[in-house]
């Protein structure tokens, strides 16, 4: 029997809408997807200890990774959010880290400010051979806990996605 043409549109809305379905669903898993780690647990060196000042954050592409000096001691913070896996920019104005994906923000030593985050910045164990600051990447930290400011640095300036 002949498939009439009410029918045949009917079937190709429905497959259409399946479709629209199916590239939603992916486009959804790939934009809140956790960021995987480039860095593959070697140990970097990133330079001499006097390269870092205090008050400064230096980005490392090859580990992903922030070196921050706050108030004279060295941290290597994951550049992704204990949230949900987005990468973290660091907003020269404010002086603070800025996830634009839900509004996490945290300190210069990484330490928890506002936003839905469970928990600060996560680290790598750094150490000093000489004078080279040397980050294992095979050593990722939790975060320091919500509330914790032992290295609280107050924000420069305006926040880069206006809630610091």
């Amino acid at each position: 029997m002949a498939t009439s043409r009410r029918d045949f549109l009917r079937n190709t809305w429905k497959g259409g809408g399946a479709l629209l379905a199916a590239a939603a669903a992916y486009t959804t898993y790939e934009a809140l997807r956790p960021l995987g780690t480039s860095a593959g647990g070697a140990k970097i060196t990133v330079g001499d200890v006097s390269s870092f000042a205090e008050g400064t954050s230096t980005y490392v592409a090859t580990g992903r990774f922030y070196v921050v000096n706050a108030k004279n001691h060295l941290f290597a913070l994951s550049q992704k959010c204990p949230h949900l896996g987005c990468k973290v920019p660091f907003c020269d104005s404010s002086g603070r880290f800025e996830c634009p994906c839900h509004g996490s923000v945290y300190d210069l030593a990484g330490e928890y400010v506002g936003g839905p985050t469970p928990r600060g910045m996560d680290r790598y164990d750094l150490t000093l051979d000489g004078t080279n600051v040397v980050v294992d990447t095979s050593k990722l930290k939790d975060g320091p806990d919500r509330g914790v400011k032992d290295f609280f640095t107050p924000p420069k300036g305006p926040g880069c996605i206006g809630k610091a």
